[in-house]
């Protein structure tokens, strides 16, 4: 087999990297871009797809040959345009816009969310892609024309970039999953979900596995098989090797985002707030579901601390008191963008609970780290409550790096909470999915060195029972 070489295409919210992996275990990122965040009104966020197009062939440029590469992306962000040109009709629309909150709003006094949650697993939420393609459809000069034309194409930013980079309007099974469009029990798109949001079916791309032979991308002269593409943050999900049901992970990023495996079977989510999703389909096989819950502030509640002048250097989140922040009385609750699982509500607000004149800048600090880890903790005693999850948690993403941060989590989920040394798990996972596209199936070498953190005996149990009336307090804070 030689040595052969696994691009990993990266492209997240903030960026697009590639990251190159070899069979001998060994890997390098050649090239990282960042885009522009487009912001014209309060609450809607847009990127331009083809700034993004061309960064992704930059970095794919600066990796030479490989024998496969794989895409992963930033899952619910969507894209309209022209079949003929080519030519996105408006910006890309990114998962955290918030235009459609009427939209969901009406579609909720309608009383249609549970018909939804039973075909696609979503809640009515912005977040997904429907709502947003249905804006585009009402509000977009052209949309309407190309599609009687048969012109229009519509899709999660993978479909975009697949159409240009192999010449197919595809997708994924997993990718589809997250639109609220596609049915997750007949594995279609759904003609009522479709109508419900105003999105002509017939827009949509064709699904397919998550691995397989999507197209070839010509880069220099040299084609090379697109074998794998998936939203990110299950790309994570397989990079950290969680494959078996009961194996969870967490990604610390823009939010907190948890997948846990459920098996074969869509797992019942009740009214838990929790997501039965789709997480990847291969080919002659049935597809694996799992449970997901995002928390929609994480990183982002850090950055916000930041600018709003609490601290200037991120070594400034270390060295607190033993004693949690909750213990003294103080706690934040990270809804800044609202709510997001077991709640999706959007009209919560971030909020301090506790402060006095004895509260110093470290205190704040330390309630925001305790405040993302309770939110964590939410979900994943959710998600125990329908499927029983391990007594590890795999986690990854910049609060992972945290001491702190990592025992507060542990102590209060009691569980060992693991941190893998190589840090690119997305890549990582569609490197694999790159590999098992070309139908490699023997174990890859890989570094599986990890850092663990272990419970102590300290119980918070009556500190996260405390938090959940604080939570409660932050809700309807913010006008819908």
């Amino acid at each position: 087999m030689l040595n052969q070489r696994y691009a990993a295409i990266d492209q997240g919210t903030t960026g697009t990297r590639v990251v190159v992996f070899s069979e001998d275990g060994k890997h390098h990122s050649p090239a990282s871009l960042s885009h522009k965040q487009i912001t014209p009104n309060p609450g809607w966020v847009e990127h331009d797809p083809m700034e993004i197009l061309r960064n992704i062939r930059s970095c794919l440029g600066s990796c030479n040959v490989v024998d496969a590469i794989g895409l992963a992306h930033q899952g619910e962000s969507i894209v309209a345009w022209d079949a003929r040109s080519g030519l996105p009709l408006y910006n890309a629309i990114i998962w955290q816009d918030q235009r459609t909150e009427s939209v969901i709003r009406g579609l909720k006094q309608d009383g249609v969310e549970e018909m939804v949650k039973a075909r696609s697993g979503l809640p009515l939420d912005t977040y997904f892609s429907a709502s947003k393609l249905g804006w585009v459809m009402r509000n977009v000069p052209g949309a309407e024309q190309l599609s009687r034309q048969g012109r229009l194409r519509l899709g999660t930013m993978d479909a975009f970039f697949l159409f240009h980079l192999c010449g197919e309007h595809v997708t994924d099974y997993n990718s589809a999953s997250r639109t609220s469009l596609f049915n997750i029990h007949t594995l279609e798109w759904d003609e009522e979900l479709c109508r419900l949001f105003g999105v002509p079916i017939n827009a949509l791309p064709q699904v397919k596995d998550n691995v397989g032979h999507f197209g070839d991308v010509e880069l220099n002269s040299n084609k090379m098989p697109l074998t794998a593409c998936i939203v990110d943050q299950f790309a994570g999900t397989y990079g950290h090797g969680c494959l078996q049901a009961g194996q969870m992970k967490i990604t610390f990023g823009t939010g907190a985002f948890l997948q846990s495996i459920a098996g074969h079977t869509v797992p019942d989510a009740a009214d838990s707030g929790l997501l039965p999703t789709l997480c990847w389909k291969m080919p002659g096989e049935q597809p694996v579901y799992g449970l997901d819950g995002g928390v929609y502030n994480a990183a982002s509640a850090i950055n916000w601390a930041r600018k709003i002048g609490l601290f200037t250097d991120l070594e400034e989140f270390s060295d607190f008191p033993d004693q949690p922040a909750i213990a003294r009385g103080l706690a934040f609750v990270p809804a800044l963008s609202g709510l997001g699982c077991p709640y999706w509500d959007r009209s919560a607000a971030g909020l301090w609970a506790g402060l006095s004149l004895e509260t110093e800048r470290k205190d704040m600090l330390q309630s925001i780290l305790e405040g993302i880890a309770i939110r964590s903790a939410e979900v994943i005693a959710a998600m125990e409550k329908i499927s029983p999850v391990g007594d590890a948690i795999s986690v990854d993403g910049g609060l992972s790096s945290n001491t702190y941060f990592r025992q507060f989590l542990a102590n209060l989920i009691k569980k060992r909470v693991v941190v893998p040394d190589n840090r690119e798990m997305t890549a990582q996972g569609v490197a694999l999915l790159a590999r098992k596209g070309l139908g490699i199936e023997r174990p890859l070498k890989l570094n599986a060195h990890h850092e663990t953190t272990h419970p102590t005996a300290s119980d918070l149990s009556p500190f996260y029972t405390k938090y959940q009336d604080i939570i409660a307090r932050s809700r309807n804070l913010r006008d819908q």
